[in-house]
């Protein structure tokens, strides 16, 4: 790597200060983004997809480190790396809200009434079932749908126009079949947690 940088008219301490923390940053932000997409897909089920996304990833984290302890003098070094996990985290986290895969189960909790919910379910052709509750408020109603993850922010503001007092929570769905029988299989390591949501007005 030094020899194609010295081809490019840079000299050894300008690689070692300046090339290498950026290179080590730029590295750690793409590996993270990569982790980040890579549970997504492990999420949806995709696991080849997942396994070729690891490879790269465990790749460009080894060229990472190994950068670092050839370069263990240079300070720059061990703040670009934190600084590229954080960064990465970030875009990874941004390119996630832009793909938006998978699926979610939406559970409402309330005691009003659910006609125009129903109605904007039916419309979209999204699987949901109704259950009679109770809670400490008295009676109410528990819905169950389950719908595209890049159509929550739709449904969310359904919830909040027609059921602005109600309970609901969100939460990833590995798989759901067609029958509209939903299968929820939960991560070993509980992977889907970062993505629930709870919220009460």
């Amino acid at each position: 790597m030094e020899l194609f940088f010295e081809s490019l008219g840079i000299d050894n301490e300008t690689f070692g200060l300046i090339v290498v923390p950026i290179l080590i940053f730029l590295a750690r932000i793409l590996d993270v983004s990569i982790n980040t997409v890579r549970i997504i897909f492990v999420m949806s089920g995709k696991k080849y997809i997942a396994t070729v996304m690891g490879f790269l990833e465990s790749l460009i984290w080894l060229l990472a480190i190994g950068q670092i302890f050839q370069h263990m003098d240079n300070v720059y070094c061990y703040i670009a790396y934190p600084a590229g996990f954080a960064g990465g985290i970030l875009i990874g986290m941004l390119i996630e809200e832009k793909i938006a895969l998978g699926k979610v189960i939406i559970r409402i909790i309330t005691a009003e009434d659910l006609e125009l919910i129903i109605a904007y379910l039916n419309k979209h052709q999204f699987r949901f079932s109704i259950v009679s509750a109770e809670s400490n408020e008295g009676k109410e109603n528990l819905l169950f749908a389950v719908l595209k993850r890049d159509h929550v922010p739709y449904m969310l503001d359904e919830i909040s126009k027609h059921l602005p007092k109600a309970f609901y929570t969100i939460e990833s769905v590995k798989s759901a079949s067609e029958a509209g029988l939903m299968v929820e299989k939960p991560s070993r390591r509980g992977i889907g947690a970062w993505l629930t949501s709870v919220r009460r007005k």
